[in-house]
C-alpha cells in the first residue's frame, strides 16, 4: 500500500479520498506548558479537562482556494454544552486566536491583540491579520467583533466551517482574505484562550484568569485586568523543543501591574518559519 502511495504521489495522480495540499506549514509546541506565564490553572469544573488548551501542533495549509488550519491540543475535544443547540462548531471549551504578520515591519500593522486577551506584539511583530476558531457560530462571532473589535474588523477572518476531530479543531477560511497564498517568510502566532458565552463586556469571547481559579475562571493571574489571558502559545522557532516553554513563560511574564491595577500588558512575538 505505501509503494501504491509513492507511486502515485509520484505520478501526480489523486485517489478518492485524499487532498493535494499545495502548501503547508507546520508549527510545533511543547507539552505541557499550558499555564500562560507558568503559574495559571484551569478552572475547577470537570468540562476543562486536562490538557484542553495545550497547544502541541499547529498546521497551515492551502486546499484549492481555501486555507485549512489544524490546532492540536493535549486531549480529545468534547461539547460538554451541547454546542450544537446553540448554533455551534461541535466543541465547547476550547477558542484559538491566530494572528499572522505578512511584512515583518515595525510600524505597519496593530500592536494590540484582540479584546480580552491583554496581550500586545513586538512592533516588529504587528499582525497584520486575524483568524479566529470558535465553537460560537459564525453570527455570534461577527457580532462580538463588530461591538469590540470594530476599529480592526476589516483584518478579522472568520472561517466558513469549523468541526472537531479527535484532539484537532480543523477551520477553513477563504484564502484570498489572505491575498490567495500563505507564506513561510510571513510570522504566525497560535493563542489558545478558552470560549466564554458570557463575556465580560469588553472581551471577545474570552475567559478571564483570576487570582484564584473558579468554577468558571483561570487562576494564578491577577484580579485586575493587566495579566495576559493566555493559556498557551507559539514560541521560539515553533519546533516544539524544551526551550521554548521557557520562552512562552519570559514573554507572558513580561506584564507589570501595580496594587492600583496599573500597568504594562504583555509584550510577545510572532515564529518566523524562515527565521
Amino acid at each position: 500500500m505505501k509503494n501504491l502511495l509513492r507511486a502515485v504521489a509520484f505520478a501526480g495522480i489523486l485517489l478518492p479520498g485524499l487532498t493535494a495540499f499545495a502548501d503547508e506549514i507546520t508549527f510545533k509546541d511543547p507539552k505541557g506548558d499550558d499555564d500562560g506565564p507558568g503559574k495559571y490553572t484551569y478552572p475547577t469544573d470537570t468540562v476543562y479537562t486536562k490538557g484542553s488548551f495545550d497547544l502541541r501542533e499547529a498546521k497551515f495549509k492551502t486546499d484549492g482556494d481555501t486555507l485549512v488550519v489544524e490546532v492540536e491540543v493535549g486531549t480529545k475535544i468534547e461539547d460538554p454544552w451541547d454546542s450544537k443547540a446553540w448554533e455551534g462548531n461541535g466543541f465547547s471549551v476550547q477558542m484559538a486566536f491566530i494572528f499572522i504578520d505578512t511584512d515583518h515591519k515595525a510600524g505597519s500593522g496593530h500592536e494590540d491583540g484582540l479584546p480580552g486577551l491583554n496581550i500586545r506584539f513586538a512592533p516588529e511583530s504587528a499582525w497584520d491579520k486575524a483568524l479566529i476558531i470558535s465553537p460560537q457560530g459564525r453570527r455570534r462571532v461577527q457580532a462580538e467583533i463588530n461591538e469590540k473589535a470594530a476599529s480592526v474588523k476589516g483584518d478579522i477572518i472568520i472561517p466558513t466551517s469549523v468541526t472537531a476531530r479527535g484532539k484537532t479543531l480543523i477551520a477553513r477560511f477563504p484564502l484570498s482574505a489572505l491575498g490567495g497564498k500563505i507564506d513561510k517568510s510571513w510570522g504566525y502566532q497560535v493563542i489558545m484562550q478558552s470560549n466564554e458565552g458570557f463575556p465580560d463586556k469588553t472581551d471577545l469571547l474570552t475567559r478571564k484568569v483570576n487570582e484564584y481559579g473558579g468554577q468558571h475562571r483561570f487562576g494564578g493571574g491577577s484580579d485586575y485586568d493587566c495579566d495576559p489571558h493566555v493559556m498557551d502559545m507559539l514560541a521560539g522557532k515553533g519546533q516544539g523543543d524544551a526551550s521554548e516553554k521557557a520562552e512562552q513563560h519570559k514573554q507572558l511574564g513580561s506584564f507589570t501591574c501595580d496594587a492600583s491595577g496599573n500597568g504594562k500588558r504583555a509584550v510577545i512575538s510572532m515564529v518566523y518559519p524562515e527565521g
